[in-house]
């Protein structure tokens, strides 16, 4: 009888919830503070757990207008976070030593929280999805704003 709805993806989804409580109530790290978690993959022998997360900026709409020749980079490559305003490879470096710093802390405590019998390692890898998604977004609006002042 096949199972719809595996553990380690329900394990994967609790270490998401108490990890994103706890960074956002425990972890008082200030490169963590704009930090949203966006999933958790667990290992099927639960030993390591990729722990995806995103980078949000107050103001996270590009001030100029990126031209129509701007390619998108590849899925699953990291990128420079350039379209996130201000931000850029610095603060997603910095974030990510901010995460590895707290990572025992956090493991420890959803460990506690979970009652597991093997906590898996937590590993943590820049989503950049989001951005990319902002990305064609801005392009599509810019290409529906030219059509309409087009006229033909």
């Amino acid at each position: 009888m096949p199972k719809d709805y595996a553990r380690t993806d329900r394990i994967a989804e609790q270490i998401h919830r108490e990890l994103a409580e706890l960074v956002r109530l425990e972890v008082k790290d200030p490169r963590v503070h704009m930090v949203t978690l966006t999933g958790v993959e667990v290992a099927r022998d639960y030993s390591h757990a990729k722990v995806y997360y995103t980078v949000l900026f107050p103001n996270n709409i590009p001030s100029r207008e990126v031209p129509l020749s701007n390619s998108l980079p590849p899925a699953g490559e990291r990128t420079n976070g350039s379209s996130l305003g201000g931000g850029g490879r610095k603060t997603i470096s910095a974030v990510q030593e901010g995460l590895e710093r707290a990572g025992g802390f956090l493991r420890s405590q959803v460990a506690h929280r979970m009652k597991l019998r093997i906590m898996p390692q937590l590993h943590f890898v820049f989503d950049a999805s989001v951005e990319r998604g902002a990305h064609l977004s801005q392009l599509i609006d810019q290409a529906v704003a030219s059509d309409k002042g087009g006229g033909s």
